[in-house]
């Protein structure tokens, strides 16, 4: 989900999205955005309101999700040439087409 800005608005509405579409994780490795976290704690709010006994623990590191960043700097190495997007549209349609293009890769 690309966002326009990184706040805690659009951190809520990514961690509600994902968690509709994949399940409630146990634990989110993020990095160092207050954003992040207070997405994540405004969804264990809302899960504490519902009276749920869910309650996703948060890891906030710099270099646990190394993983998804290595994935980062290669689409930025790719993407680098064009000079940014005009819109999020053309954005997530050529990010959409390398990540594609790698899973074929790795199989």
């Amino acid at each position: 989900m690309l966002s326009n800005k990184r706040d805690t608005t659009a951190a809520r509405k990514f961690f509600a999205n994902a968690i509709y579409n994949n399940g409630i994780p146990k634990r989110i490795t993020t990095d160092q955005s207050k954003s992040n976290a207070a997405g994540i704690k405004e969804v264990n709010k809302i899960f504490k309101r519902l009276s749920k006994s869910f309650k996703i623990d948060t890891v906030r590191s710099k270099f646990l999700n190394n993983i998804i960043e290595r994935d980062y700097w290669f689409n930025k190495s790719l993407t680098r040439p064009t000079f940014g997007f005009k819109n999020l549209t053309s954005a997530a349609a050529t990010l959409t087409g390398i990540e594609i293009t790698n899973v074929i890769r790795k199989e």
